[in-house]
Parts: structure tokens; C-alpha cells; sequence
């Protein structure tokens, strides 16, 4: 299938690894050009790299998300550099676990400057590009801000606001036929997930014990799962789909779990 996005230029927020890597990799297989910003040089050059010699066009920005000016500039380099901007992922941030009995006022602005005011000032500056190629944004969320984990109050605040501002953009935008959506995940495989798990006791227990609560396959979501819903979002195929929150989770958030 075309997606029709063959030399879109589109930005990927933490678009180095993990789940930003895996919408990096597909938007460059399917013919675009997928720009990776990630305050890790070392990460983004190396999936360029991967990208480069698979065939694929891709480029790399170095930026820590977390300083506005930083946000601001990342996005003039695009534009020097390509002239043009057709789409927008913000992806970057983690979870930290800044809780509301384990944080303090420093520590919780911190982590919403690292995990929500960064998706707001990419799509302020992007946005002028945005218009001319009348392009897409798409937010990648967390389940946390509607099922709460505990012990993690600025994350869940942080995906609360992302969600929130998906359908904002989605209203404000409708003028300028720009399209906002979001892909909300719940348990996905990745190396943050991996490394998180391997701070706790009895990894493979622990593992059993989430795999066992996703109702469709008792299985991880994958990188390339959420990666495909991401790609047709941004792509001219879903022409019609705005303001929408879309869990790719295997009915991780809403199905019963006591009937699956």
C-alpha cells in the first residue's frame, strides 16, 4: 500500500530509539524523510546511518527538548535544511517517577518541561510550515493519564495535557486543514522498558505478571505495531481523521479484564 508520504519531510521527536526509532525506520521506508531530533547525538547519527544504508533518506538534529530556545532552534535547522515541513511526531520524554509523596515543585516542573511543554513549543515553531504544507501532528501518549500507575504524578499530568491538547490543536487547526491525532500506549516493548524492568526483583516474574493483564495475545505491544498506526495518521489515508485518541495497546485500557 502507498501512503503517499514519499519525500514528506516529517519530524520525529526522540526519534532515535524505542518507539520514536520505530516511526523513524517506517516513515523512511515508505519513502519519507524522516528528521530524528534527540538530545543523543551519538543514538540519532547511528539510526541515520541504519536508515542511510537500507536505501532510506533520514537526517539528525541534536537538541535537548527540555530548553525552549533548544525547541526553536531544532526546528529553524529543518527548515534551512529542507525548506519545508509536512508532519510532526512529538515522542520525546519518560517516565521518571516524580510522585506526588517522592517529588518536590523543582523536580515536578522539570519533568513537565521534559515530558509536555516541549510538545506544545515544537508544534508553535513548526506550525508556520505546518500551514503552508497543510501537514499533520501526532502526539504519542501513555495510558498513565487515564489509568494512573502511582508514584508518578508529573507523567501522568504530562500525557494528561497531551491528550488534551490533541483535541485543541484538532479544533484550533480545522481552518488550516491540519490534522492533530494521538496513539496512546500502554505496555510496549522497548529498551526503556526493558532497563526499567531490570531494576526490579524477579524480572521475568514481574514480566509474566504484566504480559498477563493485556487481553488480545497476552503480549507486549510492539515497537512496529505502534509505528504503523502512527505512520497511517500522518499519512494522507486517514484524510478524514482528526481530534482522535487511539490506543494501540491490545485492549490493555478499556476491555475488561475480568471477561478477557
Amino acid at each position: 500500500m502507498d501512503l503517499q508520504i514519499r519525500d514528506k519531510v516529517i519530524i520525529v521527536t526522540g526519534g532515535a530509539r524505542g518507539i520514536g526509532k520505530g516511526i523513524s525506520v517506517l516513515l523512511a521506508n515508505e519513502g519519507a524523510i524522516a528528521v530524528i531530533i534527540s538530545r543523543t547525538a551519538a543514538e540519532s547519527i547511528k539510526t541515520v546511518n541504519e536508515i542511510e544504508l537500507a536505501g532510506a533518506k533520514a537526517f539528525q538534529i541534536e537538541a535537548d527538548l527540555s530548553d525552549p530556545t533548544a525547541c526553536e532552534m531544532a526546528v529553524k535547522a529543518v527548515i534551512d535544511q529542507f525548506g519545508r515541513i509536512d508532519g510532526l511526531v512529538n515522542n520525546a520524554g519518560e517516565n521518571d517517577g516524580v510522585g506526588l509523596q517522592n517529588g518536590n515543585y523543582e523536580k515536578f516542573m522539570q519533568s513537565i518541561h521534559k515530558n509536555l511543554v516541549h510538545y506544545y513549543l515544537m508544534a508553535h515553531f513548526a506550525l508556520p510550515e505546518l500551514i503552508k504544507s497543510q501537514g499533520s501532528i501526532l502526539n504519542i501518549s501513555s495510558k498513565t493519564a487515564e489509568t494512573g500507575q502511582g508514584g508518578t504524578s508529573a507523567y501522568a499530568a504530562s500525557n494528561g495535557g497531551r491528550n488534551a491538547l490533541t483535541r485543541e490543536w484538532a479544533v484550533e487547526l480545522l481552518p488550516h486543514n491540519i490534522r492533530v491525532n494521538a496513539v496512546v500506549v500502554a505496555e510496549c516493548w522497548t529498551p526503556l522498558y526493558e532497563r526499567w524492568l531490570n531494576t526490579i526483583e524477579n524480572p521475568e516474574e514481574k514480566l509474566k505478571s504484566i504480559v498477563d493483564k493485556i487481553p488480545l495475545g497476552k503480549r507486549m505491544t510492539t515497537v512496529e505495531e505502534i509505528a504503523n498506526m502512527a505512520v497511517f495518521l500522518l499519512s494522507p489515508l486517514s484524510s478524514h481523521t482528526t481530534g482522535q485518541i487511539i490506543y494501540v495497546d491490545g485492549g490493555y485500557v478499556h476491555l475488561d479484564r475480568s471477561i478477557t
